[in-house]
């Protein structure tokens, strides 16, 4: 049964507009179709794929950052 809310929730709120842009924008790397509104027609490969691509772009451009020393003298 579709559902039209999401109970994801951001973290900073105010990403929200970033993130979104970014999804369609991997969603367009890859080939799929998301469209906005119902994605009732895409395979979970498809949404996963796109989800999956986003975290691992999302991990190099934080990797990038820490290796560049722009964290301080943070230590993880």
């Amino acid at each position: 049964m579709p559902s039209n809310t999401s109970s994801n929730k951001a973290v900073v709120p105010e990403a929200k507009g970033a993130l979104d842009r970014f999804k369609y924008e991997v969603a367009n790397e890859l080939g799929v179709p998301l469209t906005d509104g119902y994605n009732g027609n895409l395979t979970s490969k498809q949404n996963g794929s796109v989800g999956g691509y986003m975290v691992k772009k999302m991990i190099e451009a934080q990797e990038r950052q820490m290796s560049s020393g722009s964290q301080g003298s943070q230590q993880y």
